[in-house]
């Protein structure tokens, strides 16, 4: 047989009734769009989550911020100087919304080890979808729960420290989002080489708890060591803080400009060794 009848024998079979064909590949948009769906359909179940993204945080505002705020208030107006002219509780309180947000977003790893206990990671591994949408629809989805999380506590901080009013609030709750973003591709990154959440419930909890008291959210970092503040500003935590506590209450250490563009690269950096990971994992 010549390869044109050859071909015009392929197309008749294709052609044939009952014959299979292939599914379309879905597209970069429409993956990424199922995925983050997903993600905040499951925030409605996930209620341990939500209470421990609130919760935590709210034990570090009333048992660490107003018994500091109370022993500060004795030492007087200098004080003062050394939070830039806020009250503790209004230092503090950035740092808290920020806080809640990041820790919320650290559950895009642990949401990759019981769906990889579940059956459903290995069908996201064979599905024909590109896996950079999967990934971060994923990482949206997460960080978009983080953010309704990090809204709650930054109204109930706010009344207690101080209102720094509507528009302030939201710009302070977008350099929460990116820092969500952050933990999220953090998260979803330590996720991809464990199997157990004990293990990475601990692994988490090295790497957060030093991140945290270097960020500057409990106390400012300027009297810190050079060396201890040479690993501030390699935290995206830092940045995020920093940047949320300038745009809610006008005082920050480094510039603006700067805090924005250090906490987006960081970001990009976590978000891209995340997604290349995910690309070239292959078994669940």
């Amino acid at each position: 047989m010549s390869p044109g009848m050859e071909r015009v024998e392929a197309v008749r079979a294709a052609e044939a009734p009952g014959a299979r064909r292939a599914e379309p590949r879905p597209s970069f948009a429409a993956a990424f769009t199922a995925m983050a769906w997903r993600q905040l359909l499951r925030f409605k179940t996930a209620r341990s989550r939500v209470m421990n993204a609130i919760v935590f945080p709210l034990i570090w505002l009333v048992f660490f911020g107003l018994g500091w705020s109370a022993a500060f208030n004795l030492a007087g107006p200098m004080v003062s100087r050394l939070f830039g002219g806020l009250s503790y509780l209004e230092f503090l309180a950035p740092g808290i919304v920020v806080m809640s947000v990041f820790t919320g977003g650290f559950g895009s790893g642990l949401g990759i080890i019981w769906d990889r206990e579940f059956g459903y990671f290995k069908e996201i591994l064979v599905s024909p979808a590109p896996r950079p949408a999967l990934l971060l629809g994923r990482l949206f989805g997460d960080s978009l729960t983080a953010l309704i999380q990090g809204a709650i506590m930054a109204v109930l901080v706010s009344l207690v420290a101080g209102w720094p009013g509507a528009v302030p609030l939201l710009l302070g709750l977008a350099a929460a989002f990116v820092a969500a973003v952050a933990s999220a591709a953090m998260g979803s990154f330590i996720a991809l080489s464990m199997r157990s959440p004990e293990g990475f419930h601990m692994v988490v909890n090295l790497i957060m708890m030093p991140m945290l008291f270097i960020s500057g959210a409990f106390y400012p970092i300027d009297p810190l060591p050079a060396w201890l503040k040479a690993f501030a500003y390699i935290n995206p935590l830092y940045y995020a803080v920093d940047l949320a506590r300038g745009l809610m209450y006008g005082v920050h250490s480094t510039p603006l400009l700067l805090d924005a563009v250090g906490l987006l690269a960081v970001t990009a950096v976590f978000t891209g060794a995340a997604v290349a990971k995910f690309s070239k994992t292959y078994i669940a």
